[in-house]
């Protein structure tokens, strides 16, 4: 899929329209005066769970933390955040990360294929802060440790295989990661204000136990050509893996990442921007970026995790803002596609399509009392594009 960016060269200019319609292709462009009016219309009054959602749509309470999961006798753990979603022959298993320090790690929970939880169980115990991850083509959970010289966890969303320890992946301060089968490497974000987006392209793709640690070097301009250099120490120490390799793109606060169709797509939560790389053409540019609003409120704040959808569209949840998950349209609507009401304390994570596409999981991480033993973890289900 060729995607159209929302942001080009001053000198296009053009006429602006209100997001839910197609954005200016200039330096700025204007919210919407009525916000959630986007692909999938507006957004409802707060449903039983205090969601706004849009008409057709539906939520229920998956889990709880230090809950017991309903229909099993496993406690749900605190502050979930990413997860990712993987087919279990007519069913699926959504699995969430604990984003708490120490004993963060991982659970996963088991769907009949009428949706129905069967079961739930640990796959990662032991770790640290737990943030976001990513998903691999061979069917295992990254599980990343935001904290200083961080390690990557392979885990097994089955729970039948103990987690990897996967160092060679660097040991920072790790975000999220997204698997790349077209140039087999996996890309990996990293939460620092002085961050920077890595590839670490394995030896044997499907093993990740060894192989080469990149990072990408570019200018300080919000778009140009890219290229990438090997990391000299991914450990990390003495000296930090984003101060190594002189050139290599600083970025405030990487987030959450996606890939599909050649592109890959990172968040920056420093300056709250959606960012972009053209992989086949070697290039970047921003998505969003809401200092750019140049009227009303910028739809989309706090951006955070990011998934996207068969259609194209992509999910960004917010950490923090209105606790909005917004579309981005493949032709560049950018408006809420639902809102949690009363978790102002809290933010939104592990936003993941189930595998048929009809129902997106997501948690409120602290939800409504603020404390990371607060936290939720909710479906939604509904008439999503495909």
């Amino acid at each position: 899929m060729e995607r159209r960016t929302l942001l080009r060269a001053a000198a296009v200019g053009g006429a602006s329209a209100a997001l839910g319609g197609t954005l200016w292709r200039g330096a700025a462009y204007a919210a919407p005066a009525q916000p959630g009016t986007g692909p999938y219309g507006a957004l409802g009054a707060p449903d039983a769970n205090g969601i706004r959602l849009p008409a057709g749509f539906s939520s229920r309470v998956v889990a709880r933390s230090g809950q017991t999961v309903p229909g099993t006798s496993y406690t749900w753990h605190n502050a979930p955040d990413g997860g990712a979603c993987y087919a279990d022959g007519t069913g699926w298993i959504y699995v969430s990360n604990s984003e708490i320090n120490p004993s963060g790690g991982a659970s996963a929970v088991r769907f009949s294929s009428a949706g129905a939880i069967t079961s739930a169980y640990r796959i990662l115990s032991g770790t640290r802060q737990n943030c976001a991850g990513g998903r691999t083509p061979w069917n295992t959970w990254l599980s990343c440790e935001e904290v200083d010289r961080g390690f990557v966890y392979e885990t097994d969303p089955w729970g039948g295989n103990a987690a990897v320890q996967r160092p060679a992946m660097g040991r920072f301060k790790h975000e999220a990661a997204a698997a790349d089968p077209v140039r087999k490497v996996v890309y990996l974000t990293e939460d620092e204000t002085n961050g920077r987006f890595y590839r670490f392209v394995p030896t044997t793709w499907g093993d990740l136990s060894a192989g080469t640690l990149q990072v990408l070097v570019a200018g300080s301009a919000t778009s140009g050509t890219f290229t990438w250099t090997t990391v000299p120490d991914p450990d990390g120490s003495p000296t930090s893996t984003r101060t190594q390799v002189s050139g290599s793109k600083s970025f405030n606060g990487g987030e959450g990442c996606h890939y599909a169709d050649d592109t890959v797509w990172f968040t920056t939560k420093g300056d709250n921007r959606v960012w972009q790389l053209d992989l086949a053409a070697g290039t970047y540019e921003l998505a969003y970026d809401d200092s750019l609003v140049t009227t009303g409120t910028a739809p989309l704040t706090g951006v955070d995790n990011i998934t996207g959808s068969a259609s194209g569209d992509l999910f960004v949840a917010e950490d923090g803002g209105s606790m909005d998950i917004c579309v981005i349209t493949p032709d560049d609507v950018v408006a809420p596609f639902l809102r949690i009401d009363n978790q102002s304390s809290s933010e939104i994570t592990g936003p993941a399509f189930s595998p048929d596409g009809t129902r997106l999981y997501f948690s409120s991480q602290r939800g409504t009392s603020g404390s990371s033993s607060g936290g939720i973890t909710y479906e939604v289900k509904g008439p999503f594009r495909t």
